[in-house]
């Protein structure tokens, strides 16, 4: 027996691919996604910055899956420690561009191909960019070029750049004021501050991997809730933790003791 069984849950609590049933709306997401929707019906730039584990990346995963297909072509790149060309170069892979080595043909492609799938396939691309507080002031600079499509009468690329708050500050530098001109939605999703959201949360967390009773004391949330300050990913590592040790005590239910023991482990 593992401690699925013991607490007869179907699959892993608050899976890193939740979406559907088991992604758990904040209450900030409904403004990331009214946001989104506006963008997606009339293209531009996107920022989305929340605090590490709060959930940007889900939100974001969620947003794009319920996109039609195929009506949209998302590209999603991560990797954003390399060379301004080098980030253009994963985006023309991507939309199966050649990739070409000279920055002034490369962009010249991309754009020509976005146009194609704009108006003679009736594709929309949409490009998010995570981890977006690692791009380089050069690449920053060059997006808002990048952007400007037809003597800037045309939006044809949704980019949404997702990080961490520290890439507001970026954007307020005056060099990059051109591009800072160009955001047209600004999300910042929130840690669950308040007790009955992150309430809320684990309880739709345990309710989506099968649970059909209450596994964890009250005050067993009131400590979570303090210790992890809200953030989900922080709660969600901590309470799978507590599943595994409560079954390893033989227990049907967390309480303090459980979590103590958990939270004790972690300063070791």
């Amino acid at each position: 027996m593992d401690y699925l069984q013991r607490f007869s849950l179907a699959h892993h609590v608050f899976p890193q691919d939740a979406e559907g049933e088991s992604f758990f709306q904040t209450p900030s997401f409904p403004k990331l996604q009214r946001r989104f929707q506006m963008l997606s019906r009339e293209p531009g730039l996107g920022l989305l910055v929340a605090d590490v584990g709060v959930g940007k990346t889900s939100a974001m995963r969620t947003l794009c899956r319920a996109l039609p297909r195929p009506d949209y072509q998302v590209v999603y790149l991560c990797d954003t420690a390399v060379s301004p060309l080098d980030l253009y170069r994963q985006l023309a892979t991507e939309l199966g561009v050649t990739p070409s080595h000279r920055r002034a043909h490369l962009w010249q492609n991309l754009k020509a191909a976005m146009a194609h799938m704009v108006d003679e396939q009736g594709v929309q691309p949409l490009l998010i960019i995570d981890e977006a507080q690692h791009l380089s002031d050069r690449f920053l600079t060059d997006l808002s070029g990048f952007l400007n499509f037809a003597m800037d009468s045309r939006n044809l690329l949704t980019v949404w750049l997702v990080g961490q708050p520290g890439l507001l500050s970026v954007l307020k530098m005056s060099c990059h004021a051109a591009l800072a001109s160009r955001v047209l939605a600004k999300v910042h999703l929130e840690p669950l501050l308040k007790r009955e959201d992150f309430s809320a949360f684990l309880a739709h967390g345990l309710k989506a991997a099968g649970a059909t009773s209450n596994i964890v004391s009250d005050s067993a949330v009131e400590l979570l809730f303090r210790v992890s300050r809200g953030v989900p990913r922080q709660a969600a590592r901590l309470m799978r933790e507590a599943l595994m040790l409560a079954h390893e005590q033989e227990k049907a239910f967390i309480d303090d003791a459980v979590l103590e023991t958990v939270l004790d482990e972690e300063t070791l």
